[in-house]
């Protein structure tokens, strides 16, 4: 392990921020001097690799030095916590210590012991709307710890496999960390599903390498006419879909590999949003585009802030063919989601204690929903209902995106666009018709709420709705009255 493998990563740091790194890695190795991994590595290994994760995020120094110092504590005896959490702040300052003590707290979720699990998922929550840092470490740490699974005793391996499938992978998915969601999901599936996944990754590798061969040739003439036209471009390449990701889409087209067109695709980034679409008309000037299968989300942003064009033509020699245009910064968001979006915020620098993008309004919706949870197992299943489960866009009459969960009703809607919108909801028409308040909205549907001041929430209303946010706000307004 070199030191240089962490900040070779962070270009642009001051001598005095590597210097820092630097001492906190003799830190880390001198308190897990002894300690050993399942697989036998030395535990320094995994911290090191939890840092260079969050290097490579470009994140701040003070939470990749936190990544270096994360189970610091963690694996300290119960008589030594105390000195080395005061060592820590001492060496390295209030930032890092909180951070430390934010991911020591957060603890290792576990699916067994419901109460415990519980109350994780809680500490979680709260410490995304706190300060976002302490959940990247956890996640740059859930990575490192997929990547050395098959280390793990046989009978834990899929109970590991299963939670990441469940929550760490979901979570990064809705903080917009597609390639992190991706990998996780990937290296859990073939513990969690190990016969689907030797039966997938045998009918798909033949086809996925021809297809890399036949997008080198598309590459070629796409990149000719690009430069033809004067668009500058930063790189067109092959993307390969997620293998589990694959597995999902699969089994929404009965298992029939010849009805996804995006097993591989080619990404365009290019220098701005008018290049976007500059490059998406040559694409459609050299093939014949897929009718319905545009998707502008550079127009209409998916609600984790996602952002590109996806395009299918039929390509050369008509074989259907994906691509997917948007700009470095999008590129960047649709990588690292929330990280770049704080990297771009704070320009790396710490402020407000990390807090979390506007965009984001679903974290502090589950901040303040989770204060007034009873601790029940009901807490989990709105949990994976209002944050993990399939998501859907519903626009407001003037065009604002509203976040839902599939199967949300109009009276969902009312309360995530105001509290008051939602206390007062006398009706709602979807897409300029008039609709009951129990109709399960649709991906795309416009909504509108009819409101009346002398109308309050119905005790009726709790059967109906999905979200727990809703659900809170019926219970609160029931009670008041």
């Amino acid at each position: 392990m070199d030191v240089r493998d962490i900040t070779e990563k962070i270009k642009q740091r001051s001598s005095s921020e590597i210097a820092a790194i630097e001492k906190a890695f003799r830190f880390a190795e001198k308190y897990h001097e002894g300690e050993l991994r399942y697989s036998g590595e030395p535990y320094l290994v995994h911290p090191f690799a939890v840092a260079q994760t969050l290097a490579g995020m470009h994140l701040d120094t003070n939470t990749i030095i936190a990544g270096l110092l994360h189970d610091v504590c963690e694996s300290a005896p119960e008589e030594e916590k105390e000195a080395r959490k005061k060592e820590i702040e001492k060496q390295f300052g209030k930032d890092v210590a909180f951070l430390v003590e934010g991911v020591t707290k957060l603890g290792k979720l576990r699916a067994h012991g419901e109460e415990r699990y519980l109350e994780n998922m809680r500490k979680m929550f709260l410490s995304i709307a706190q300060d976002v840092r302490v959940v990247l470490i956890r996640l740059a740490d859930r990575l490192h710890n997929m990547q050395t699974l098959s280390a793990v005793p046989q009978h834990k391996q899929k109970r590991i496999a299963d939670e990441t499938l469940e929550i760490y992978a979901p979570l990064a998915g809705r903080l917009g960390m597609g390639k992190l969601r991706g990998s996780l999901e990937d290296l859990a599936f073939p513990f969690s599903y190990p016969k689907e996944y030797n039966a997938l990754i045998d009918q798909i590798e033949e086809r996925r390498k021809r297809k890399e061969v036949y997008l080198a040739k598309v590459k070629y003439k796409l990149n000719e006419e690009l430069k033809k036209a004067k668009i500058p471009v930063v790189s067109v390449n092959a993307r390969v879909k997620h293998v589990f990701s694959l597995y999902r889409k699969l089994q929404l087209h009965n298992n029939n590999l010849d009805e996804i067109y995006d097993v591989v695709a080619l990404r365009i980034v290019v220098k701005n949003i008018e290049d976007c679409y500059a490059a998406l008309g040559i694409v459609h000037k050299l093939w014949r585009p897929l009718p319905g299968r545009i998707k502008d989300y550079i127009a209409l942003p998916k609600p984790n802030g996602y952002q590109s064009i996806h395009t299918t033509v039929f390509c050369l020699d008509g074989e259907i063919t994906e691509f997917q245009i948007r700009t470095e910064k999008m590129h960047d968001e649709a990588e690292h989601g929330i990280a770049a979006h704080w990297i771009y915020t704070h320009q790396g620098k710490p402020k407000a204690g990390g807090a979390v993008s506007k965009s984001l309004k679903w974290i502090a919706q589950i901040r303040e929903w989770q204060k007034e949870s009873d601790g029940t197992k009901e807490f989990l299943e709105n949990l994976k209902i209002d944050v993990f489960k399939n998501r859907i866009f519903v626009f407001t009459p003037t065009g604002d995106v509203i976040d839902l969960p599939d199967g949300a009703t109009p009276v969902d809607f009312a309360y995530l666009v105001h509290s008051e919108i939602g206390n007062h909801c006398a009706g709602a028409k979807v897409n300029d018709k008039m609709t009951s308040l129990e109709h399960h909205l649709k991906n795309g549907d416009k909504c509108e709420i009819l409101v009346q001041k002398s109308k309050k929430p119905s005790r009726s209303w709790l059967s109906f709705v999905k979200t727990n946010y809703a659900k809170s706000k019926i219970r609160a307004a029931l009670e008041k009255k």
